[in-house]
């Protein structure tokens, strides 16, 4: 804000020039201009002058001492005379010349002379006229106009204001006799060219030569002080205004109360403000923009009303700076009715004004409103278009902004530098790289790929597209790096990919000294929480409690992240139940983590607790419940949540509805995920995924296939995902030929590199078709080296046929990859049990126990009334053991009855026949059946869940059990779903 309330001719705005042209020419005749004091030559101190007049004006001759030719100071003459009248023409000056009738001029009315020069001095500074004002100074050289202290003043305003403070020095140290005035004006040339520390020396100065301040020279260099933010030398200013009485005055007052509140003392500055004699406008609007500097909006507007009450007038400047705090403390009320005052005075339209209406506006999230105020703006300025394209970026209306900027630049407007942050701003989040690198030429056209925040936001931009190349370019060839800079280029390293690049900038950010702070500290947290490094985060941590941001929600937020992905969920819940403010992001975190370590049970007790405190979830913190339903198979919390989606309206989210599509066909209800499915009125790949997947897995193979034709009909892309999906589909279909097929045309037709997981549905396929030979060369002539994957598929399909010979090969493998995996000694040892190998499963189980390898117990359990029932073979734990006891004797009873003999072939024990006939009556999942049998009622299907894979003989009693009960059986195993109904499996025997 200008406070240029010195004398009349020193308040125009400061605008910059050059301030090291060369001086003007002096001839040799005169002066001789030094930087100190005057010296004197030969001659007198000013040249003798002669006066010729005619009709149009005098004419002021130089004549020089011992130069006597006429023809030399005709000529002279002719073209000082040529050269007035033109600039009189040209800037309306006044004939001030006085003819007196005899040809000559009034050579004794001096004062009238002196006071023509300063008149046109002082015209010249208000039009920047730098130029003709030198040659009106070198004119009263020329004519032996000895200047009195007002003219002197003039010129050194004159100067100032035309921004050449070397000439205004230099008039300054010519002067005979300097009193305070002509100080003054010295300090406040440079003050308002904006050198205050020099204004403040300049007044040291002058206290050094005994001279006394006036009050424009306390209110001048106080304005130096504030834009210093001098505050020590400003309260020394304070107590000499006291001391001297010229605290009284308005300005000094004004002065002060702006010192106090740009550096921060408000409080201070409320004591001289309400301590003043009297407030004027000046005092008030700094006052107010102290305020809003400070953040403290409602304060400014109460200020704001009291100055209302004061009758003062309001003034654009007010209004504006009021609206500026309603937009920092998003006030739209206030905001609006601001807005009506400005249309009751008529200044609506202002330039100024409208600026600050926009971004009002937009800062409340009204871009309509801000748009229409912009629009009614007759000429815009490129302030108002960069706060509109702005406001449009940071509401997220990306595509708006860029469309805005492009008007702009057909309006032939230049941008500027925070034009171009914005709109650099905006492109990142852009669907095509190629706008980014159009705007990124821009940049370059105009000159401003060296301005900070132009290069930062490039950097941030080509980081968010991936290209961390180009953004590691623009990077390095920035001189002046500083936080944001680095905090831009470390935004490009938090995925797997990059990430173990994160830490190394870090700690070269360290070396070069700069301070972390809190995007620098989150931004590393997310790398370590990629990365999975416990470690390298708890150094990071040490940092974020060096910098005392551990109460910081943000920096909190990825803390608990960053511990639960490593699965240190204690440190995790620490963190987080010491934040003293959680927001929906920091319950989403947590809630994630709990799904993410398989803590379902912890994660709705989470979610419902996040309820209880009226945080509503968004759809990051659904769709992780959601997972949490489908890992725990907990149909009733996922129909809980569920009726929270439809109530909240965010069903139409796509990532919610994979989500919903997922939970249901995980907790076996296909046909309620192929419902919703079909619900939908758009769909993406992920969504396609999920159903196409739901279907292998459910046994629906067909519908899979055919699923998946239908999402290329409609142009939906695949990728690696689908073709998993369709893989798996092949094999359990036994669809040998179309499976390589889909295998070939994933990279040639859809130019996706295959990944070990599509090599691993393609060795299942060939296997699971007893292709051994093929596929062993499968696996040969592989790209990518067989893992653990690889090997443990193919140890899968040996036991669906008893190769015993390549299952050992596949387990050697496997033991030297992993040899803590439980997995692969398991199935060799059920491959050679069913070959009745007993001494091989001996020596396969002593090389467990040598290893440490402890086999899982199979269980399996069934949700009744959001209850959990979880069994165990040869449980004696339940309740009601005895109830179920008798209903499974019932119901094998039944089923014997219907034709069933158990197969002992699948107890892979080396006992009795009659123990494991008892063994396989009271497997897990047969418990299961019985206790839902009991517990729910007659129509309903029976959902029951195994973490480990159904064996045969227990399959083909579903089967019968299904008819005898007239009830549809679900189970998930480890592998896939099996519908049993009317004495037939969804699998068709075939797992």
């Amino acid at each position: 804000m200008e406070l240029d309330f010195l004398i009349a001719h020193m308040r125009n705005p400061p605008i910059f020039r050059g301030i090291y042209s060369s001086f003007y020419p002096v001839p040799k005749t005169r002066l001789i201009l030094c930087p100190n004091k005057p010296q004197l030559g030969n001659f007198s101190f000013f040249p003798s002058v002669h006066f010729n007049c005619n009709s149009s004006a005098a004419v002021v001759q130089a004549v020089e001492p011992n130069c006597p030719s006429v023809e030399k100071n005709t000529k002279l003459q002719d073209s000082f005379e040529s050269r007035r009248l033109s600039k009189e023409l040209k800037y309306g000056a006044k004939k001030r010349f006085f003819d007196v009738g005899d040809g000559s001029f009034l050579s004794g009315d001096n004062k009238r002379v002196l006071k023509w020069y300063s008149e046109m001095l002082k015209d010249y500074a208000a039009k920047l006229c730098l130029k003709e004002g030198k040659a009106l100074h070198g004119e009263m050289i020329r004519s032996g106009v000895e200047p009195d202290s007002h003219l002197w003043v003039s010129l050194i305003n004159f100067y100032s204001k035309c921004g050449d403070l070397v000439f205004a020095g230099n008039a300054f140290d010519l002067i005979p006799k300097r009193d305070v005035v002509s100080w003054t004006a010295l300090i406040a040339g440079f003050i308002a060219q904006g050198y205050g520390s020099k204004g403040i020396c300049l007044f040291r100065d002058m206290r050094g030569e005994g001279i006394r301040p006036n009050e424009f020279t306390l209110a001048t260099v106080l304005k130096g002080c504030s834009m210093c933010l001098d505050l020590e030398f400003g309260k020394q200013l304070h107590a000499v205004a006291v001391k001297g009485a010229a605290f009284s005055d308005v300005y000094v007052g004004s002065a002060l109360v702006d010192l106090y509140a740009k550096c921060c003392e408000l409080e201070s500055a409320v004591k001289v403000f309400f301590s003043m004699p009297e407030q004027n406008s000046v005092s008030w609007n700094v006052l107010l923009n102290g305020y809003v500097q400070a953040g403290q909006g409602e304060e400014a507007l109460r200020l704001f009303l009291k100055m209302s009450d004061s009758e003062m007038r309001l003034s654009n400047y007010t209004l504006s700076t009021i609206l500026k705090g309603c937009a920092n403390s998003v006030n739209l009320r206030a905001g609006q009715v601001i807005h009506s005052m400005l249309v009751k005075i008529g200044s609506e339209i202002d330039d100024f004004t409208s600026c600050s209406l926009v971004d009002m506006y937009n800062k409340c999230g009204l871009q309509d409103d801000a748009l229409k105020v912009f629009l009614r703006t007759k000429n815009p300025d490129i302030v108002a278009w960069t706060a509109m394209i702005s406001g449009l970026d940071q509401q997220g209306q990306k595509r708006e902004a860029i469309q805005l900027f492009c008007l702009m630049r057909h309006s032939g407007l230049r941008p500027n530098q925070f034009t171009l942050a914005s709109v650099v701003s905006a492109a990142a989040d852009s669907v095509d790289l190629n706008t980014c690198k159009s705007i990124h030429a821009c940049v370059y056209k105009f000159g401003f790929d060296s301005e900070g925040c132009v290069s930062n936001a490039l950097i941030a931009m080509y980081m968010k597209f991936g290209s961390v190349f180009d953004g590691y370019r623009i990077f390095s060839s920035l001189s002046n790096r500083d936080i944001i800079s680095w905090n831009s280029l470390l935004s490009g390293f938090h995925d797997n990919e990059t990430s173990y690049e994160g830490p190394k900038i870090f700690r070269q950010l360290l070396v070069e000294g700069l301070r972390p702070n809190m995007y620098t500290l989150i931004s590393n947290l997310r790398s370590c929480a990629s990365l999975l490094d416990f470690s390298l985060g708890k150094q990071v941590h040490a940092h974020v409690v060096k910098a005392d941001l551990s109460g910081n929600i943000y920096v909190g937020t990825a803390l608990v992240d960053m511990y639960a992905k490593c699965g240190r969920l204690d440190d995790a819940e620490a963190i987080f139940y010491r934040l003293s403010e959680k927001d929906v992001f920091t319950w989403t975190v947590v809630i994630s983590g709990y799904v993410q370590s398989d803590q379902g049970e912890k994660a709705f007790r989470c979610f419902n607790q996040m309820q209880r405190e009226a945080i509503k979830p968004n759809e990051f913190t659904l769709a992780s419940c959601l997972s949490g339903c489908s890992r725990l198979a907990s149909l009733d919390n996922g129909r809980q949540l569920h009726s929270v989606v439809l109530k909240s309206g965010q069903f139409t989210d796509m990532y919610i509805a994979s989500a919903l599509i997922d939970m249901y066909a995980k907790c076996g209800c296909i046909k309620d995920a192929e419902s919703l499915f079909q619900s939908m009125g758009s769909s993406d790949t992920v969504l396609w995924n999920t159903i196409i997947y739901a279907y292998s897995q459910h046994g629906l193979d067909e519908k899979a296939l055919e699923t998946f034709r239908t999402m290329l009909s409609e142009g939906i892309p695949p990728d690696g995902i689908t073709f998993i999906a369709v893989l798996s589909a092949c094999s359990h279909l036994g669809l040998v030929e179309e499976g390589r097929r889909h295998f070939d045309s994933i990279k040639i037709g859809f130019d996706i590199t295959p990944s070990i997981e599509h090599y691993a549905c393609m060795v299942d396929i060939l296997g699971r078709a007893g292709r051994f030979n093929e596929m062993e060369c499968f696996i040969e002539d592989m790209v990518l080296a067989p893992d653990a994957l690889i090997w443990e598929t193919v140890l899968g399909v040996c036991k669906a046929h008893g190769n015993v010979e390549l299952a050992e090969k596949a387990a050697k493998a496997l033991f030297e990859i992993d040899p803590k995996a439980e997995s692969s000694y398991i199935l060799l040892s059920n491959i050679y049990a069913a070959k009745g190998r007993w001494a091989d499963v001996s020596k396969v189980r002593a090389l467990m126990s040598r290893q440490g390898v402890k086999k899982e117990p199979g269980c399996s359990w069934v949700e009744i009334d959001n209850q959990v029932h979880v069994f165990l073979s040869q449980d004696a734990s339940h309740p009601r053991l005895k109830d179920i006891h008798k209903k499974l004797e019932e119901l094998a009873s039944r089923i014997t009855a219907a034709g069933y003999i158990p197969n002992t072939n699948y107890v892979l024990h080396y006992v009795s026949d009659k123990e494991k006939i008892d063994n396989l009556s009271h497997h897990s999942e047969r418990l299961a059946l019985a206790f839902a049998l009991m517990s729910s009622s007659r129509n309903s299907t029976v959902r029951i869940f195994k973490n480990l894979c159904i064996c045969g003989d227990c399959h083909e009693f579903m089967k019968l059990a299904s008819i005898v009960t007239n009830r549809e059986i679900v189970i998930r195993d480890i592998n896939r779903f099996h519908h049993f109904s009317h004495g037939k499996c969804s699998c068709k025997d075939y797992w």
